[in-house]
């Protein structure tokens, strides 16, 4: 008998409880069901937060040594690696040759090419400019160029100007202009 008891007052309960919430109307029923989950993730985030708390408010562990970073390089050491990746100025033919190889190595048609030395008396320091006519694919002559960049790194890429007669053209003409900045020997 309490059992049968029990199910109308469960059923009585849900009744009444289903009558005030179409009396309350949607938007009130939106914001009470807000508000229930407002509280329950505040009383799931409170002994979270408190953990992490207690987490912030111990001692970091000091390390045994305190490593210091070194000190910035001197004027000289930096003029000294200047100098250090440099080409020699002995070699310069050598390297147009390599600039040569890497274009028939990227099946690109090179024609002759304008060479231009030039000393700069203040930094010691020989240019050799060499532009280069070339014709290919798009693809190939940024691998040439980029290629060239990689074996020499004491070249750059000054200019670099394209050219296509037709736009389907699979074919580009290119005038690369690199710079080799090169010294005499020992400085």
């Amino acid at each position: 008998m309490d059992s049968t008891m029990t199910r109308i007052n469960v059923a009585a309960i849900v009744l009444r409880a289903r009558l005030a919430l179409v009396r309350l109307g949607a938007p009130a029923c939106i914001a009470i069901a807000l508000c229930v989950a407002g509280a329950a993730a505040w009383a799931w985030l409170l002994p979270q937060r408190a953990a992490q708390a207690q987490l912030m408010a111990r001692p970091l562990p000091t390390p045994a040594s305190l490593v210091t970073a070194p000190p910035p390089p001197s004027a000289n050491q930096n003029l000294a690696g200047f100098y250090e990746v440099l080409g020699e100025k002995r070699y310069a033919e050598q390297q147009v040759k390599v600039l040569f190889d890497l274009a028939a190595k990227n099946n690109l048609s090179l024609s002759q090419g304008e060479y231009k030395a030039a000393y700069d008396k203040a930094s010691r320091v020989s240019t050799y400019q060499i532009l280069l006519p070339v014709k290919g694919p798009y693809q190939s002559i940024w691998q040439f160029a980029m290629q060239g960049l990689r074996d020499m790194p004491f070249a750059s890429l000054d200019e670099v100007g394209f050219r296509r007669e037709v736009i389907a053209e699979a074919t580009v003409e290119a005038r690369l202009r690199f710079t080799l900045y090169l010294k005499d020997g020992e400085p």
